[in-house]
């Protein structure tokens, strides 16, 4: 299955974002990470659908957008419109799972599900063939630079195991804690899209995308 690097831009500096995603686009990523948290999924709060247009317009690369709100069926069709390539909710945030897939399906996107660290996987194994991607936490979601918490990458495994037999089309990504020196060790689990904020985004841009997509390609 193909691998692809998703630079979060929740570690981007939002002062120079345009050359950050040029920079990123240059060296070979051809997927963003965008989150959005709403203060009451996830502690913190980050970006809305202003930021979103506004990056729409100055990049072609796949958007990977992260929804970390309550009642997330409210705002799909809205992002949707936006651009939105990859829309991925929380489990633990929908009222009805299989319907807020169909919902993203509905508007012709990809629909990806994201598990909390302490939600069982088993939780979403049913909704496997219905997904394009599943999105096990590796870390508590809301903030980053956080460190990948080892247990989450034995639900990677098991995740990838189900879908190897099940759902051979849905991807496996990783969010939170990648780094260039634990990455290798999360692509042996299963994983084939990789989230990273500080990993890309802190210092040279272009030269840490090049580093991990170095080691996607070649493990």
């Amino acid at each position: 299955m193909k691998r692809h690097l998703s630079p979060s831009i929740l570690a981007a500096d939002l002062m120079n974002l345009e050359n950050d995603v040029h920079a990123v686009e240059a060296a070979g990523a051809d997927y963003l990470h965008f989150d959005v948290m709403d203060g009451v999924f996830v502690p913190a709060i980050s970006f809305g659908m202003p930021l979103f247009t506004l990056l729409r317009k100055k990049t072609k690369l796949f958007l990977d957008l992260h929804l970390m709100i309550v009642e997330p069926e409210r705002y799909i069709g809205e992002f949707a419109s936006l651009g939105a390539d990859m829309i991925t909710v929380h489990y633990e945030a929908c009222r009805d799972a299989e319907q807020v897939i169909e919902q993203i399906h509905s508007y012709g996107k990809k629909a990806g599900m994201a598990l909390k660290p302490a939600t069982a996987p088993g939780e979403i194994r049913r909704l496997l063939p219905k997904l394009d991607m599943v999105l096990p936490m590796t870390v508590e979601p809301g903030f980053g630079g956080q460190e990948v918490l080892p247990e989450c990458l034995d639900k990677v495994r098991t995740l990838r195991e189900w879908i190897d037999r099940e759902a051979p089309h849905c991807d496996v990504e990783v969010d939170g804690g990648v780094r260039a020196d634990n990455l290798k060790q999360i692509l042996s689990c299963g994983a084939n899209v990789i989230v990273a904020g500080s990993a890309v985004f802190k210092g040279d841009v272009r030269g840490n995308a090049e580093e991990l997509l170095a080691i996607l390609n070649n493990t």
